[in-house]
């Protein structure tokens, strides 16, 4: 039983860091920001923390390095030339599948 009071203890906290610091942005800025930087710089923000998260975990995905920069070529490749997501997330995922068995089998 005592657990459970660090629990939600513990998820209060946790609860009130994500509250404020998704609260804090509304408080401060009450306006519309003029700065174009600012707003360039904010627009950007997400997706250059989604690559920087997701790009080096993209390598040890399949615990294979030729498989894994092998699904990324792909992957590129189909994003330069404007596919939709879901096409390339299966292309990519598939190649890195298909390289994987073909080692496997081929060893």
């Amino acid at each position: 039983m005592k657990d459970l009071g660090v629990f939600f203890i513990y998820l209060a906290i946790m609860a009130g860091v994500t509250y404020l610091i998704r609260a804090i942005p509304f408080v401060l800025c009450k306006g519309k920001i003029k700065s174009k930087y600012l707003r360039d710089f904010l627009y950007y923000v997400p997706m250059a923390v989604l690559g920087a998260m997701t790009f080096p975990d993209i390598f040890y995905a399949t615990g294979n390095y030729a498989s894994s920069i092998a699904g990324l070529v792909v992957g590129c490749v189909l994003a330069f030339f404007e596919k939709s997501l879901l096409t390339v997330a299966i292309s990519a995922s598939g190649t890195a599948l298909a390289v994987n068995l073909g080692m496997m089998f081929f060893k």
